[in-house]
């Protein structure tokens, strides 16, 4: 096997190769399109959400940064929580609490109750984001391991082609609360689909010590990775968070194409990772890379070619195409180097993907205060998507020296 492929670690089991993805599988993907419509719906909502709850833009983009730092706290935390119920049991409840959240965000009236539901909401989002990912990754086998959470980030992103942007519609037309009222119904909706589907045997294996779990976090590979995923998410959705300024302070695009905008980026980010899962089961390394550097271009782009309409939509469904792309392969790796903590290293980058997202939409906020305007956050996102290409190099030339890096005893 060469030193760029990728592996699972020992005791799961291997299907058939090039056999079909199972069922299971897809049924996790409907979960996932939830848990990524609710983090990043906020966007196309913030004018609407500002102007309810009388703060402003930047501050409602809070919403954002919220859920993300709930996501870094709430996955491994709740990886370590539920680490003895099985996965089904799991991902039932993940959903229940979830639409619990979104009821209270509908019916709240103030910003801070509206911050706190959606700083707990991410705690479920993070329990089902991680166990949902090993039992994808069980599901398929280590030949197929990064195509199933390919398509398990493909239901993610298809919340950037559908929920998204009919949340932004919805909120344009009858007020940003109503897609969080659906969210909760399609939540409550999705709770025994799973129970369904996702059978008893998918649930995870009597665990290992809780030592031992936490050993894995001395990987250096796995750190290498988690840093990747953080910094490649914070370059992406640093100028993502804010787009609906970018487009109609900057390029002068009319507010009702804003959502056209994001069908276009989420057009591109589910195309862009289910391809990505597939060349990462047998190129990871040189995926990783190549994003890595492309993204960092097309945020370029975008600084130098915002004030132009259609070069900047454009560029936004690049970046949409691009920009996550090597995400699942990051998450494959992920449950590679945390060796017999699959699930803790899922949750781990999770939390990683949220901390690039909490840090970076944090900055970018501020730069859109400043005197940068609707530039600021692009600028941000420049400066994040370089970033990657130091740890990605790094486990590029680690894969081709050999042997695992040693763990301390």
């Amino acid at each position: 096997m060469s030193p760029d492929s990728l592996t699972l670690p020992a005791g799961t089991a291997t299907p058939a190769p090039r056999r079909r993805l199972p069922l299971v599988v897809h049924v996790l993907a409907v979960g996932t399109f939830l848990m990524l419509t609710t983090e990043f719906v906020v966007a196309g909502l913030l004018p609407e959400i500002a102007g309810d709850l009388q703060v402003t833009v930047a501050r409602a983009g809070l919403l954002i940064t919220v859920f993300a730092v709930g996501m870094v706290v709430g996955s491994p935390a709740m990886a370590l929580l539920t680490r003895r119920m099985p996965a089904r049991t799991t991902l039932v409840l993940a959903l229940v609490v979830f639409a619990v959240g979104h009821l209270v965000v509908a019916l709240a009236s103030s910003f801070a109750l509206v911050l706190a539901a959606r700083f707990g909401t991410a705690f479920a989002t993070g329990a089902f984001w991680s166990v949902a990912s090993v039992a994808a990754t069980r599901a398929a086998g280590p030949g197929a391991s990064a195509r199933a959470l390919g398509l398990v980030g493909a239901g993610g992103m298809l919340a950037n082609v559908v929920g998204v942007p009919l949340g932004a519609f919805a909120g344009q037309l009858s007020g940003w609360r109503g897609p969080f009222w659906a969210l909760a119904v399609l939540a409550l909706a999705a709770a025994p689909l799973v129970a369904r589907y996702v059978p008893r045997q998918e649930s995870r294996p009597q665990p290992v010590s809780l030592r031992a779990e936490l050993g894995a976090m001395r990987s250096g590979r796995l750190w290498l990775v988690l840093a990747a995923c953080a910094t490649t998410t914070g370059g992406v959705l640093s100028a993502y968070s804010y787009v609906s300024p970018l487009l109609t302070d900057r390029a002068g695009i009319a507010p009702g194409w804003v959502p056209v905008v994001l069908v276009g980026f989420g057009v591109g980010s589910l195309i862009g990772t289910i391809v990505g899962g597939r060349l990462g089961d047998t190129h990871p390394h040189a995926t990783t890379i190549t994003v890595a550097a492309s993204t960092a271009v097309v945020l370029l782009a975008i600084c130098v070619l915002g004030a132009s309409p259609v070069p900047t939509v454009l560029l936004v469904v690049l970046l949409g195409l691009i920009g996550l792309s090597a995400n699942p392969v990051l998450s494959a790796l992920a449950v590679r180097f945390a060796g017999v903590a699959p699930t803790l290293g899922v949750a781990l980058s999770v939390a990683a993907y949220n901390l690039g997202t909490a840090v970076g939409s944090g900055i970018a906020g501020s730069a859109l205060e400043s005197g940068l305007g609707a530039t600021g956050p692009a600028l941000v996102g420049l400066g994040c998507a370089v970033l990657p290409l130091v740890p990605t190099i790094a486990l590029a030339r680690l894969a081709a020296s050999g042997p695992l890096l040693r763990r301390r005893p």
